[in-house]
Parts: structure tokens; C-alpha cells; sequence
């Protein structure tokens, strides 16, 4: 475990003081229901957001706090944080319960939680200036591209009927199809003087998306 720990060093870019922190981190409740990450994940998030909001207001000095608080949420969010996971490849490292073995379901989220939960260790072992080196190492290409704001079809759509109209779009729920295990969602948006469109998607939300980017697309917006 020795030979593992430190290959795990060398990825990071940190070499621990207390080398139990590490460990913790690294440890599901599944492992160990009293000696595991979960204190750590929750320092750590808290930890990862103060790093990412202050260098996103250096950043970006004239962005407005609801375009900063959309690159926040894309880079602090589960998916970014298990994608660096997968790219430490902390999965090599974590210790799991024997059900949890094979990460099935819930693998982005054991993922993420354990790398927050390094950042957590990183900053009780070596302060604020070792977490932002961490954080800024590999979440530095994440913030790069920030720099393009990439507006969401919900929220444009609803920018531009409040702006016409005063009135929020209006999505009604139409139906659930497919099969059980992999159902599609099918959702009619309209806004005032439009027709309704229907949209498609894996989940409410994306059906919901899809529906206000064609409407956007018939109205030119």
C-alpha cells in the first residue's frame, strides 16, 4: 500500500505530512462506517468552491454575478469533479466495501466525493496555498474554458419572452415513452404568439431543452 500511496503522491503533485489524511480520503463508508472520507468531502467542497469563486471574480472583474455563478456551477458541479477523478484514476486507490467493489451505479459520485475529500485532506495538511496548487492544476483547463459562456436553450428562451412578452415559457409535461429501464420524455413548450413544440430527451430536463432550442431555432432567436 506503501508503493501505492506514494504512485498516488506523484499524481497529485503532493507529498502528505500526515499520511493517515490521505488515507481517510481515500476511504468509502462502505469500508469503514466510522473512519471514512465523508467529514473530509464536506471541507473539501466547501474548500474547492472558496479557490474556484475567488479566482473566477479575479478572472472575470466585469461579468455579472449570474454569468459567474454559471461558470461556477459547471466547474464545481459532480461531473466535473468525477471527471478529474477519472483522469487521477482515483479509482485505483479507493477503499471499498466488498458491495461496493465493481463502483456500478454510483461510481460518479464515490468518485467525486473522494476527490473532494482529497482536497479536504490536502488543505488540513498543507493550508489554502497547497489546496489552490491542487485545485489549480487540474481544474486549471476547466477555468480556461470558461471563458466562453455558453447560454443554455432554457434560459435563452426565457430571456427573450420576458424581454417580449413579460410572461415566463410555458413546459407541459406530455408523456413518458420507451421502455422502463430507458424511457424518453416528450415536452411541449410554447411561448406567447408561438405554436407548441414538442421536445424529446432522457430526462424531463433535457426534453425540456430540446423543445426550447427547436423553438429558438423556428423563431430565429
Amino acid at each position: 500500500m506503501i508503493k501505492s500511496i506514494n504512485e498516488l503522491e506523484r499524481i497529485l503533485d503532493y507529498n502528505f505530512k500526515d499520511k493517515n489524511l490521505l488515507h481517510r480520503a481515500l476511504t468509502h463508508k462502505s469500508f469503514s462506517n466510522n473512519k471514512n472520507n465523508e467529514k473530509l468531502e464536506f471541507l473539501g467542497d466547501r474548500v474547492l468552491g472558496l479557490i474556484i469563486s475567488k479566482e473566477l471574480i479575479a478572472k472575470y472583474p466585469e461579468e455579472k454575478e449570474g454569468i459567474i455563478d454559471k461558470k461556477y456551477a459547471n466547474l464545481v458541479n459532480k461531473k466535473t469533479c468525477a471527471d478529474i477523478a477519472k483522469k487521477i484514476n482515483i479509482k485505483k486507490f479507493i477503499y471499498l466495501g466488498s458491495s461496493h467493489k465493481n463502483l456500478e451505479r454510483s461510481a460518479d459520485k464515490i468518485l467525486s466525493d473522494c476527490l473532494e475529500a482529497l482536497v479536504g485532506s490536502i488543505f488540513l495538511d498543507g493550508g489554502l496555498k497547497s489546496s489552490e496548487k491542487f485545485i489549480f492544476k487540474f481544474w486549471g483547463s476547466y477555468i480556461d474554458k470558461s471563458k466562453i459562456t455558453l447560454v443554455d436553450s432554457k434560459t435563452k428562451l426565457q430571456e427573450y419572452s420576458l424581454k417580449k412578452f413579460k410572461k415566463l415559457p410555458m413546459y407541459t409535461f406530455f408523456k413518458k415513452i420507451g421502455p422502463q429501464h430507458k424511457p424518453l420524455f416528450k415536452t411541449e413548450v410554447e411561448i406567447p404568439q408561438s405554436k407548441k413544440i414538442i421536445g424529446i430527451g432522457s430526462s424531463k430536463k433535457n426534453a425540456q431543452q430540446n423543445a426550447a432550442a427547436k423553438l429558438i431555432k423556428i423563431l430565429k432567436i
